[in-house]
């Protein structure tokens, strides 16, 4: 019997938990760049760009921990509470942000903070994968992360209405309630992956969800795995999975150096080129209006091609248009570059992401996505460690946008180094016949 025929659920209601789940990390993502501006004039901390770099560090390294140890720990204990307990951990952490007094403890609450949301994407990312099917993992990758820069575009709104009248912690305060509201949500109606079960022996559970959700479980890639050994990361840095690994991680680098060098510092860099504050959110929020855009582009390409040839392309229009940010120009044909830029930035990393989903394992996907994630967030590091350096030797402008395009060109070179996997010959193509239904 088709399990399709007997669905009762939506994949989609999967789908939209994880979206809003994402929206999270978008806040989270561009929150400390929309306040940055307005703590380095309250007279009350009266912060440095060193003391921002640090703050956004600390938050970066948390979410790199985040994601290496939690998109294991999906792979051992599921899934579904995982990500339960990543979106009630950020949430009352941040509400707490709100309150702090100090440097200091900012920066240990960014940092626990960021542990807590670390393993938010990889998770959501699998879960949509596995709900939507592997052949749809282009489109499940963007599909979730778009929830990422609608949080951004949000996050950037919020920051000119409520900076003003309530003052900057109250954005803080504003994304955690948003994630307390959204936890309770997720325990009575996001289920657990069926694929997970099934790696699990739980395999009547599994067949059950299933039957519910139309999600076929019969996968050629999970087939050829069955009888594999090593887990975790000691089978990704096999020799069947090493060469994709190594690549990956270089250009998730890259990726996240981008996504956030540009989302923490693009409005001071533009305040250091003489716009006014309005202009330099509203930068800010059309770049991010751009991502989201650009992810449904991306999603529907990569869905009839593969994630990697688009991916390729993407990173390097990415650097073309991060060269012409550095360009005088009329303000409106600036505010049209930017939105291109962010068209292609935010989606080339996705794509990255889109690729894992297409060519792991479900027992190793969430492993392999939050290795990713978590040594890409090395690059997130590196992107408001290079802007603020810029910023402090007053050279953000022109030089930082085109240290930012070379790192997209590069971006492009190390995708080109990954190749399809399969079962049988460690090569395939994403394009392989669907699998046949369970009867």
């Amino acid at each position: 019997m088709n399990t399709t025929t007997l669905a009762t659920r939506s994949p989609l209601i999967v789908a939209a938990l994880c979206w809003v789940a994402v929206l999270l990390d978008g806040f989270d993502m561009v929150v400390l760049g929309v306040v940055l501006p307005s703590m380095m004039e309250d007279p009350k901390w009266e912060l440095t760009a060193a003391e921002g770099t640090q703050i956004s560090t600390a938050g970066l390294f948390g979410m790199m921990i985040g994601a290496l140890s939690i998109g294991r720990l999906t792979d051992l204990v599921g899934r579904r509470w995982v990500m339960i307990g990543s979106v009630f951990g950020f949430s009352v952490l941040t509400i707490a942000l709100g309150w702090v007094d100090n440097v200091t403890l900012f920066l240990i609450l960014r940092f626990l903070a960021g542990v807590g949301l670390g393993g938010c994407m990889p998770t959501a990312i699998s879960m949509v994968t596995e709900f939507r099917g592997r052949r749809k993992a282009g489109s499940s990758a963007t599909l979730t992360t778009s929830g990422y820069h609608v949080g951004a575009v949000l996050t950037a709104l919020l920051g000119l209405v409520m900076i003003q009248p309530f003052g900057w912690h109250s954005l803080f305060i504003a994304g955690g309630v948003a994630g307390l509201v959204i936890t309770p949500v997720m325990y009575f109606l996001l289920p657990e992956s069926p694929q997970y079960l099934l790696s699990q022996g739980e395999t009547g559970k599994a067949r059950r969800i299933a039957a519910e959700y139309g999600i076929e479980l019969d996968d050629a890639v999970d087939r050829s795995a069955a009888d594999e050994k090593k887990k975790g990361y000691s089978a990704l840095l096999a020799p069947k999975y090493r060469r994709n690994t190594l690549f990956i991680w270089a250009t998730s680098f890259m990726g996240l150096l981008l996504v956030y060098g540009l989302n923490t510092w693009l409005p001071q860099i533009m305040r250091a080129a003489d716009y006014d504050m309005g202009n330099a959110i509203g930068f800010l929020l059309v770049l991010n209006a751009g991502a989201v855009v650009g992810l449904v582009i991306a999603g529907g390409i990569s869905d009839r091609t593969n994630p990697r040839s688009t991916g390729i392309l993407w990173f390097v229009l990415s650097g073309v248009f991060l060269a012409l940010m550095a360009i005088k120009m009329p303000i409106l044909a600036l505010y049209g570059v930017v939105f291109m830029t962010g068209i292609f930035v935010f989606s080339a990393q996705n794509l990255v992401y889109g690729f894992v989903g297409a060519n792991h394992p479900s027992a190793l996907r969430a492993t392999a996505m939050g290795g990713a994630a978590g040594v890409g967030r090395l690059g997130a590091i590196s992107g408001p460690l290079i802007g603020g350096v810029l910023l402090s030797l007053g050279m953000a402008h022109p030089w930082g946008f085109f240290a930012y395009a070379a790192v997209g060109f590069l971006g492009a070179v190390l995708f080109a180094g990954t190749r399809s996997l399969n079962a049988k010959s460690g090569r395939v193509s994403i394009a392989e016949p669907a699998p046949a239904p369970i009867s």
